[in-house]
Protein backbone atom coordinates (compact mmCIF):
# COMPACT_ATOMS: atom_id res chain seq x y z
CA UNK A 1 0.00 0.00 0.00
CA UNK A 2 1.44 3.49 -0.88
CA UNK A 3 2.37 6.19 1.99
CA UNK A 4 0.23 9.06 1.78
CA UNK A 5 1.82 12.50 1.94
CA UNK A 6 0.05 15.74 2.17
CA UNK A 7 1.01 19.31 1.79
CA UNK A 8 0.05 21.98 3.66
CA UNK A 9 1.44 25.53 2.54
CA UNK A 10 1.29 29.47 1.69
CA UNK A 11 2.67 29.42 -1.57
CA UNK A 12 -0.19 29.66 -3.74
CA UNK A 13 -1.13 27.83 -6.96
CA UNK A 14 -0.88 30.75 -9.18
CA UNK A 15 3.35 30.45 -9.65
CA UNK A 16 5.42 27.53 -10.22
CA UNK A 17 6.39 26.37 -6.66
CA UNK A 18 3.63 24.16 -5.63
CA UNK A 19 4.89 22.18 -9.05
CA UNK A 20 8.53 22.13 -8.53
CA UNK A 21 7.57 20.74 -4.82
CA UNK A 22 5.62 18.23 -6.54
CA UNK A 23 8.20 17.45 -8.89
CA UNK A 24 10.87 16.67 -6.37
CA UNK A 25 8.90 14.79 -3.90
CA UNK A 26 7.49 12.35 -6.54
CA UNK A 27 10.90 11.99 -7.84
CA UNK A 28 11.88 10.76 -4.84
CA UNK A 29 9.85 8.42 -4.26
CA UNK A 30 6.87 7.40 -6.70
CA UNK A 31 5.30 4.77 -3.84
CA UNK A 32 2.86 7.45 -2.96
CA UNK A 33 -0.48 9.20 -2.88
CA UNK A 34 0.51 12.92 -2.47
CA UNK A 35 -2.67 14.59 -1.28
CA UNK A 36 -3.09 18.63 -1.35
CA UNK A 37 -4.56 20.03 1.88
CA UNK A 38 -4.73 23.47 0.62
CA UNK A 39 -1.92 26.20 -1.08
CA UNK A 40 -3.58 29.17 -0.34
CA UNK A 41 -2.98 29.84 3.38
CA UNK A 42 -2.28 33.67 3.45
CA UNK A 43 1.24 33.94 3.58
CA UNK A 44 2.85 33.60 6.63
CA UNK A 45 0.33 33.31 8.28
CA UNK A 46 1.37 30.39 10.77
CA UNK A 47 -2.15 30.75 12.82
CA UNK A 48 -4.55 29.84 9.75
CA UNK A 49 -1.55 26.94 9.05
CA UNK A 50 -2.24 25.70 12.40
CA UNK A 51 -6.02 25.81 12.47
CA UNK A 52 -6.01 24.60 8.94
CA UNK A 53 -3.42 21.50 10.04
CA UNK A 54 -5.13 20.73 13.29
CA UNK A 55 -8.49 19.78 12.20
CA UNK A 56 -7.20 17.63 9.24
CA UNK A 57 -4.49 15.47 10.09
CA UNK A 58 -6.22 12.90 12.35
CA UNK A 59 -8.60 12.53 9.07
CA UNK A 60 -5.90 10.64 6.98
CA UNK A 61 -4.78 6.79 7.26
CA UNK A 62 -2.22 6.15 10.03
CA UNK A 63 0.97 6.64 8.73
CA UNK A 64 0.68 9.57 6.69
CA UNK A 65 3.34 12.17 6.45
CA UNK A 66 2.20 15.72 6.66
CA UNK A 67 4.82 18.56 5.02
CA UNK A 68 4.32 21.82 5.87
CA UNK A 69 5.46 25.08 4.34
CA UNK A 70 4.00 28.34 5.51
CA UNK A 71 6.15 31.30 6.88
CA UNK A 72 9.41 29.86 5.65
CA UNK A 73 10.89 33.61 5.37
CA UNK A 74 11.17 33.31 8.99
CA UNK A 75 13.34 30.61 9.30
CA UNK A 76 16.69 32.10 8.04
CA UNK A 77 18.90 29.66 9.38
CA UNK A 78 16.83 27.17 7.30
CA UNK A 79 15.95 24.54 10.23
CA UNK A 80 12.79 22.18 9.93
CA UNK A 81 11.38 20.03 12.04
CA UNK A 82 10.41 15.89 12.16
CA UNK A 83 8.58 14.35 14.40
CA UNK A 84 6.10 11.50 14.93
CA UNK A 85 2.91 11.73 16.86
CA UNK A 86 -0.58 9.80 17.05
CA UNK A 87 0.68 7.90 14.34
CA UNK A 88 1.44 10.53 11.72
CA UNK A 89 4.52 12.02 10.73
CA UNK A 90 4.78 15.68 10.36
CA UNK A 91 7.51 17.87 8.88
CA UNK A 92 7.97 21.58 8.78
CA UNK A 93 9.98 24.94 9.84
CA UNK A 94 10.45 25.34 13.31
CA UNK A 95 8.68 28.85 13.62
CA UNK A 96 6.41 27.68 16.21
CA UNK A 97 3.42 26.36 13.88
CA UNK A 98 3.53 22.88 14.95
CA UNK A 99 2.83 24.33 19.04
CA UNK A 100 -0.16 25.91 17.88
CA UNK A 101 -1.16 22.39 16.42
CA UNK A 102 -0.92 20.51 20.09
CA UNK A 103 -0.92 20.85 23.69
CA UNK A 104 2.17 19.09 24.25
CA UNK A 105 4.56 17.97 21.05
CA UNK A 106 6.43 14.73 21.43
CA UNK A 107 9.72 14.40 23.15
CA UNK A 108 11.79 13.42 20.31
CA UNK A 109 11.93 15.74 17.50
CA UNK A 110 14.58 15.91 15.28
CA UNK A 111 16.19 19.60 13.13
CA UNK A 112 16.79 19.11 9.57
CA UNK A 113 18.88 22.05 8.09
CA UNK A 114 18.00 23.54 4.69
CA UNK A 115 21.62 23.77 2.30
CA UNK A 116 23.17 26.94 2.65
CA UNK A 117 22.58 29.19 -0.42
CA UNK A 118 19.35 27.12 -1.23
CA UNK A 119 16.90 29.48 -3.16
CA UNK A 120 14.62 26.76 -2.47
CA UNK A 121 15.66 24.73 0.70
CA UNK A 122 12.14 23.27 1.34
CA UNK A 123 11.91 21.47 -1.54
CA UNK A 124 15.22 19.72 -0.80
CA UNK A 125 14.05 19.15 3.03
CA UNK A 126 11.01 17.62 1.75
CA UNK A 127 12.14 15.32 -1.16
CA UNK A 128 15.35 14.27 1.04
CA UNK A 129 12.84 13.31 3.52
CA UNK A 130 10.23 11.28 1.90
CA UNK A 131 13.08 9.23 0.43
CA UNK A 132 14.42 8.29 3.44
CA UNK A 133 11.08 7.30 5.02
CA UNK A 134 10.34 5.44 1.67
CA UNK A 135 14.15 3.26 2.41
CA UNK A 136 13.07 2.91 6.46
CA UNK A 137 15.31 5.16 7.69
CA UNK A 138 14.33 5.49 11.24
CA UNK A 139 13.90 9.54 12.77
CA UNK A 140 16.83 9.87 14.43
CA UNK A 141 18.74 8.42 11.09
CA UNK A 142 17.06 11.36 9.21
CA UNK A 143 18.19 13.98 11.90
CA UNK A 144 19.55 15.54 15.23
CA UNK A 145 17.84 16.02 18.22
CA UNK A 146 16.17 19.76 18.00
CA UNK A 147 18.41 22.27 19.51
CA UNK A 148 16.38 25.06 20.21
CA UNK A 149 12.41 24.61 19.19
CA UNK A 150 10.55 27.37 19.08
CA UNK A 151 6.96 27.53 21.01
CA UNK A 152 4.37 29.83 19.95
CA UNK A 153 1.35 30.34 22.28
CA UNK A 154 -2.03 29.76 21.48
CA UNK A 155 -4.02 32.62 22.42
CA UNK A 156 -7.28 31.02 24.52
CA UNK A 157 -10.80 32.54 25.76
CA UNK A 158 -10.90 34.29 28.79
CA UNK A 159 -13.39 32.29 30.37
CA UNK A 160 -15.26 33.52 34.13
CA UNK A 161 -18.36 32.28 35.62
CA UNK A 162 -20.52 35.35 33.79
CA UNK A 163 -18.66 35.37 30.40
CA UNK A 164 -16.35 34.30 27.54
CA UNK A 165 -14.35 36.76 25.85
CA UNK A 166 -12.94 35.68 22.51
CA UNK A 167 -11.47 36.29 19.15
CA UNK A 168 -11.84 35.45 15.59
CA UNK A 169 -9.19 32.98 14.46
CA UNK A 170 -10.55 32.25 10.95
CA UNK A 171 -12.37 33.26 7.94
CA UNK A 172 -12.92 30.36 5.26
CA UNK A 173 -13.41 30.21 1.77
CA UNK A 174 -17.37 31.37 2.36
CA UNK A 175 -16.09 34.04 4.94
CA UNK A 176 -17.63 32.05 7.75
CA UNK A 177 -16.43 33.51 11.06
CA UNK A 178 -14.60 30.99 13.36
CA UNK A 179 -14.11 32.24 16.70
CA UNK A 180 -11.14 30.34 19.20
CA UNK A 181 -14.13 28.68 21.59
CA UNK A 182 -14.67 25.16 21.66
CA UNK A 183 -18.04 23.90 22.27
CA UNK A 184 -16.43 22.23 25.11
CA UNK A 185 -15.57 25.45 26.41
CA UNK A 186 -18.82 27.26 25.34
CA UNK A 187 -21.46 24.21 26.91
CA UNK A 188 -18.88 23.75 30.30
CA UNK A 189 -19.06 28.30 30.74
CA UNK A 190 -22.73 28.09 29.52
CA UNK A 191 -24.13 25.55 32.26
CA UNK A 192 -27.42 25.02 30.85
CA UNK A 193 -27.66 29.27 30.80
CA UNK A 194 -29.19 31.83 28.54
CA UNK A 195 -26.98 33.69 26.67
CA UNK A 196 -25.92 36.16 24.16
CA UNK A 197 -22.91 36.34 21.51
CA UNK A 198 -21.80 40.15 21.19
CA UNK A 199 -20.10 41.21 17.94
CA UNK A 200 -19.00 44.89 16.87
CA UNK A 201 -22.37 46.63 17.56
CA UNK A 202 -24.89 44.22 15.93
CA UNK A 203 -27.77 42.38 17.51
CA UNK A 204 -25.85 39.43 20.01
CA UNK A 205 -27.12 35.95 18.77
CA UNK A 206 -29.01 34.65 21.42
CA UNK A 207 -29.43 30.67 20.06
CA UNK A 208 -26.95 28.44 18.24
CA UNK A 209 -28.35 27.03 15.19
CA UNK A 210 -27.65 23.50 13.63
CA UNK A 211 -27.63 24.64 10.26
CA UNK A 212 -27.25 27.77 7.96
CA UNK A 213 -30.73 27.62 6.79
CA UNK A 214 -32.38 27.56 10.03
CA UNK A 215 -32.40 31.13 9.58
CA UNK A 216 -33.83 33.26 7.07
CA UNK A 217 -31.34 33.97 3.91
CA UNK A 218 -29.15 37.15 4.48
CA UNK A 219 -30.08 36.48 8.64
CA UNK A 220 -26.86 35.91 10.98
CA UNK A 221 -26.57 33.08 13.21
CA UNK A 222 -23.99 31.29 15.53
CA UNK A 223 -23.37 26.87 14.64
CA UNK A 224 -20.76 24.51 15.94
CA UNK A 225 -19.14 23.50 12.75
CA UNK A 226 -17.46 20.58 12.10
CA UNK A 227 -14.19 21.74 13.83
CA UNK A 228 -16.14 22.13 16.94
CA UNK A 229 -15.77 25.52 17.35
CA UNK A 230 -18.25 28.42 16.85
CA UNK A 231 -18.83 29.95 14.30
CA UNK A 232 -20.77 33.20 13.11
CA UNK A 233 -22.12 33.06 9.68
CA UNK A 234 -25.27 34.47 7.39
CA UNK A 235 -27.20 32.14 5.28
CA UNK A 236 -25.90 32.59 2.33
CA UNK A 237 -23.95 35.56 2.84
CA UNK A 238 -20.90 36.76 3.36
CA UNK A 239 -20.55 36.90 7.56
CA UNK A 240 -16.79 38.62 7.56
CA UNK A 241 -17.52 40.90 5.23
CA UNK A 242 -21.09 41.95 6.07
CA UNK A 243 -20.14 42.85 9.60
CA UNK A 244 -16.88 43.71 9.39
CA UNK A 245 -15.25 40.86 11.15
CA UNK A 246 -11.55 39.80 10.52
CA UNK A 247 -9.24 38.03 12.35
CA UNK A 248 -8.09 38.71 16.07
CA UNK A 249 -11.51 40.74 16.17
CA UNK A 250 -12.94 40.33 20.08
CA UNK A 251 -16.33 38.94 20.59
CA UNK A 252 -18.01 37.92 23.93
CA UNK A 253 -20.67 36.00 25.40
CA UNK A 254 -22.59 36.50 28.15
CA UNK A 255 -24.38 34.28 30.45
CA UNK A 256 -27.38 35.09 32.40
CA UNK A 257 -28.84 33.47 35.50
CA UNK A 258 -32.65 32.94 35.68
CA UNK A 259 -34.08 35.82 38.00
Amino acid sequence: MNRVVTLTTDLGNQDYYVGMMKGAILSASSAMQLVDITHEIPSYDIVQGAYILRNVYNHFPPGTVHLISVNNNYNVQNIYILFEKDGYFFVGPNNGLFSLVFERLPDQVFELRGSKGGAFPVRDIFSKVIRQLDRGDTLNEIGDAVSNLVMRMNLQPVVTRSHIRGSVIHVDKFENVILNITREVFERARKGRDFALFFKRFEPITTISEHYFDVPVGETLCLINSADHLEIAINMGKAASLLGLKEDETVQIDFYDEP
